[in-house]
């Protein structure tokens, strides 16, 4: 018996190496003949993966020619609507209700593209639920981008190389894959052109450049052209547009005027009050306050607002660990003094927070909102100081 068990063992042995032995010969056979193909296969899936991500043509809504751009009132009842049109805020129906009960006219930042290129399907969505009349809308151009977005531009029929973009060196600054777009790279302009283009087909009306001095190619000032050609693309278009940066400490004059506003943040102390200077003392190198005259007697308009990285020491961060009462008196003197100056004061209703501030915050602990359903509840006195000019 134990006899025959061995056998059988020794007969299967057999039959494995010998199954083994001819798979070997197979592959080695075939081996010589798809070699050629196999360093083709990684290309193909490549961009087999790519075709897939190919959007059907986007159809935007129709809608009328926005009215012209009120400057007057982007000053007196402007807010900082952060990524409202990209739904960045966690509870989009929420923030697109306070928006909708608010004394806004204008939208300052509403599309968000840090790090993200603008969804436009999602943007025209968001559009078609703002109820309010007559608002101005503004798209942020962040000096931020992922270099592995997947972007597509059906203008050329072709995905956009953000790697390409990046400012030399710069590669991981905002975290990973993130880098500085160069406005000298040929393809930075032409995304620029593209998404602009296409905002102004759905009314987008502001278009805000996040820290230019960041963005500029260095050898040349490109945002001459740049401006140029999105005021040339929306004047085809029929659509009144206002053009700003965050110009930090410039003060050139022929650049500031290229401008219809010069943007910043306001420098706030714990008590709510500004500084004399040009510079924001507590930073090592000049963190422009663009009020000053060395910046606001060269620019057309400037706007301010309370700045904000997610840092304790930024304006908003300041501002949220006030009491109540604290925070209407500050918006309250900000508002007059600037607006009285002739100078805008955007109102703040989205904006991101340090998670460990310590203060009142919005839907989360790292954003700010004045909505009454949250923590702060500043939407009452924000709405009566921008309808009234004041608190009473």
């Amino acid at each position: 018996m134990n006899l025959k068990r061995e056998i059988k063992i020794q007969y299967a042995i057999v039959i494995v190496v010998v199954t083994a032995i001819l798979c070997g010969v197979f592959v080695w056979f075939f081996a010589g003949k798809v070699g050629e193909e196999v360093e083709a296969v990684p290309t193909l899936v490549k961009i087999e993966k790519k075709v897939s991500k190919i959007p059907e043509k986007f159809t935007p809504l129709k809608r009328p020619i926005p009215s012209p751009v009120n400057m007057k009132k982007v000053k007196t009842k402007g807010c900082v609507a952060d990524g409202l049109l990209s739904e960045y805020h966690p509870e989009n129906e929420d923030f697109i209700d306070l928006i909708n009960r608010s004394e806004c006219y204008y939208l300052h930042r509403s599309i968000e593209t840090w790090l993200k290129p603008p969804d436009f399907e999602t943007i025209d969505f968001v559009m078609d639920k703002i109820k309010k009349g007559n608002v101005v809308y503004g798209m942020f151009i962040a000096e931020a981008i992922d270099t592995k977005a997947v972007y597509f531009n059906d203008y050329e029929k072709r995905f956009f190389d953000f790697d390409a973009m990046c400012r030399e060196g710069s590669k991981n600054i905002w975290g990973e894959h993130s880098c500085k777009p160069n406005f000298a790279n040929k393809e930075y302009r032409e995304y620029i052109k593209y998404t602009t283009s296409k905002a102004i087909d759905l009314g987008i009306q502001s278009f805000t450049f996040g820290q230019i001095y960041m963005q500029e190619g260095g050898e040349k000032d490109y945002a001459f052209e740049i401006v140029d050609d999105i005021r040339d693309y929306a004047k085809k278009q029929k659509v009144d547009v206002i053009i700003g940066a965050q110009t930090g400490a410039i003060t050139d004059e022929k650049y500031l005027k290229i401008f219809d506003y010069i943007e910043g943040g306001v420098g706030i102390d714990n008590e709510g009050k500004i500084e004399n200077g040009p510079c924001l003392s507590r930073k090592e190198s000049c963190w422009g306050l663009l009020w000053h005259e060395d910046f606001s007697s060269k620019a057309e308009n400037v706007l301010l607002h309370l700045d904000w990285t997610g840092i304790k020491e930024d304006d908003l961060d300041r501002f949220a660990r006030m009491d109540k009462k604290k925070r209407a008196e500050t918006l309250e003197y900000l508002y007059q003094y600037f607006t009285s100056k002739n100078m805008g004061f955007l109102m703040p209703f989205f904006g991101v927070l340090d998670r460990e501030n310590g203060g009142c915050y919005g839907p989360k602990k790292r954003f700010y909102s004045p909505d009454n359903q949250y923590s702060c509840k500043d939407e009452g006195a924000i709405n009566r100081i921008m309808k009234n000019g004041n608190l009473r």
